[in-house]
């Protein structure tokens, strides 16, 4: 095991330490910015390894407390972090996906091999229905990924006619005769995964060519998702909130031929096909294939995946440039739907079920991502991490009856005064961590009002060993009073297992208000969320 580093989890307010680097942090209460889209939050739920199977679907008979085979205590931990939307069947796995092998009298599905993950046997018990059963318990919207790769138009529009048309139709007839009267909602549509690479290994060109085909075909019938008739403008309806969205696959990285590829295609469309979205991919992955450790890590290792998941604001940029070039107004938001870190699997987990545990360090990494998410909120609209329960960066965990949260899910329980929040500026000097010839910013914060009126400021200290001391001046309001919330741990490597799950737990954390100021100490390696009282 290489050398641990421990750091003290200071949690009340103290004189600053002589250790302890001094933040002025200067928020512009009074200047509001964009909204912070709440799709930010989205899940990432594929066919891959336990992420279904055992994380989501017990099955009906199991002894797991389950409503109609999906486990109520992975749906109770969902519904509590207001999850937005989850993505669904993938991935790799769903350009493989043909969607009536998963419909129907679950004894007579058809059984395949999961050839992109493991050679698992894929009985697709878990299909359409079960799926939307899934997200209705857990109060989310759906966000489908079609088959591009080996499927076909007719394939993509016979599924969405099936989801959303209503019974006067034979697709809906179906439906209803597996159970399910009433049209579902569909929010995303995902045109295909990753065509550049495992969906299909397309040119930008091609994939545009077949983008513009799906988009025109694959038609929402759900009469609550139709855009609204405008009779002083029969050509031009009016738009409607629950709309479905079309998001086209985008960028991998920095690699920026999708980005001008398919934005061109976009800018130079008719009348009869668009996109609301653009995807990106892109995972904390210091070196390929992944080998760093999610448990075993010394400082060197931490300070690599910091500086890897940094990269995403660059990317964000380079990206959001090109996009800004065809679109300048921004109708198309950037979806960051493949984020997280992705590392080494389990000792002894089976090869393709990318099974890693998920520490503090993670839990730094995914308040970063939302940090970055946040400052681009005029751009990024919509996220999904990678993935929901037992697969790399796991918001959750199962083996058997067994359950716990992930210092990753405490992350997004602690972040959810940023769903819909407007952003607020914010300046600071960020400061220095230094770790070898890698140099870190020290400290990483963000301001928002809350939609329910309430300010917030959330502050990272990235620095594993030593606080960091937030002297904070508010534009526009006099603080009268501030308190929150902290996620830190004795290590930097600390996680939440099955026998001491609150290893990693949120706790509450006050500030020091003088003069209108605010003043309040970091732990090391730590996230906090702070209420300030007006």
């Amino acid at each position: 095991m290489k050398g641990l580093f421990l750091a003290g989890a200071a949690l009340a307010l103290m004189a600053t330490p002589a250790s302890a680097q001094v933040t002025k942090v200067t928020i512009q209460a009074d200047k509001p910015g964009p909204t912070i889209d709440r799709q930010i939050f989205g899940q990432f739920a594929e066919h891959l390894g336990t992420g279904i199977y055992g994380g989501v679907w017990v099955g009906q008979d199991s002894k797991i407390p389950n409503v109609r085979g999906i486990r109520s205590d992975v749906v109770a931990a969902l519904k509590a972090i207001r999850v937005p939307n989850v993505r669904w069947p993938g991935g790799c796995f769903a350009d493989e996906y043909h969607w009536r092998d998963g419909i129907g009298d679950p004894a007579k599905r058809r059984v395949t091999v999961n050839s992109n993950w493991g050679d698992a046997i894929e009985n697709n018990a878990f299909g359409t229905h079960e799926f939307f059963d899934f997200v209705e318990q857990i109060g989310s919207d759906a966000y489908v990924s079609i088959n591009v790769g080996s499927g076909s138009y007719k394939e993509a529009a016979d599924w969405l006619a099936y989801m959303t048309a209503d019974t006067r139709n034979t697709a809906g007839q179906e439906r209803a005769a597996n159970g399910r009267k009433e049209p579902w909602k569909v929010k995303f549509l995902g045109i295909g995964n990753e065509n550049w690479g495992c969906g299909g290994n397309m040119r930008p060109e091609y994939y545009a060519d077949e983008l513009k085909r799906y988009a025109r075909f694959t038609r929402n019938y759900n009469p609550t998702q139709q855009a609204y008739f405008n009779p002083a403008n029969p050509s031009s309806p009016t738009p409607n909130p629950d709309q479905m969205l079309r998001v086209a696959v985008g960028p991998s990285d920095d690699d920026t031929s999708y980005t001008e590829g398919v934005m061109k295609a976009w800018k130079e469309r008719d009348w009869s096909w668009s996109m609301e979205g653009l995807s990106l991919h892109s995972y904390t992955v210091v070196k390929w294939p992944p080998a760093y450790d999610s448990v075993n890590f010394g400082e060197k290792e931490y300070a690599e995946i910091i500086q890897s998941t940094l990269k995403m604001d660059a990317r964000i940029k380079l990206h959001s440039a090109i996009m800004d070039k065809y679109d300048p107004e921004k109708k198309v938001p950037l979806i960051v739907d493949e984020w997280g870190v992705w590392l080494a699997k389990l000792p002894g987990s089976p090869d393709g079920f990318l099974q890693q545990q998920n520490s503090m360090r993670d839990a730094v990494v995914a308040a970063l991502n939302f940090n970055i998410f946040a400052r681009h909120a005029d751009r990024v609209r919509g996220a999904n991490i990678a993935q929901m329960v037992n697969v790399l960066q796991a918001l959750i965990l199962t083996d058997g009856p067994k359950m716990v949260l992930t210092p990753t899910y405490h992350i997004h329980q602690m972040y959810l005064p940023f769903q819909d929040a407007t952003l607020l500026p914010v300046t600071f000097d960020a400061g220095e961590y230094r770790q070898g010839d890698i140099i870190l910013p020290r400290v990483d914060a963000v301001a928002l009002r809350a939609k329910d009126g309430k300010l917030w400021l959330a502050a990272v200290n990235l620095d594993p060993k030593r606080p960091a001391s937030i002297h904070g001046a508010i534009a526009g309001i006099r603080a009268k009073g501030a308190s929150g919330t902290v996620l830190t741990a004795p290590k930097v490597n600390s996680i939440n297992t099955f026998d001491a799950p609150d290893a990693v737990k949120p706790r509450a954390i006050k500030a020091r208000v003088a003069n209108g100021n605010v003043e309040i100490e970091l732990p090391p390696h730590s996230v906090t969320m702070l209420s300030i009282d007006e």
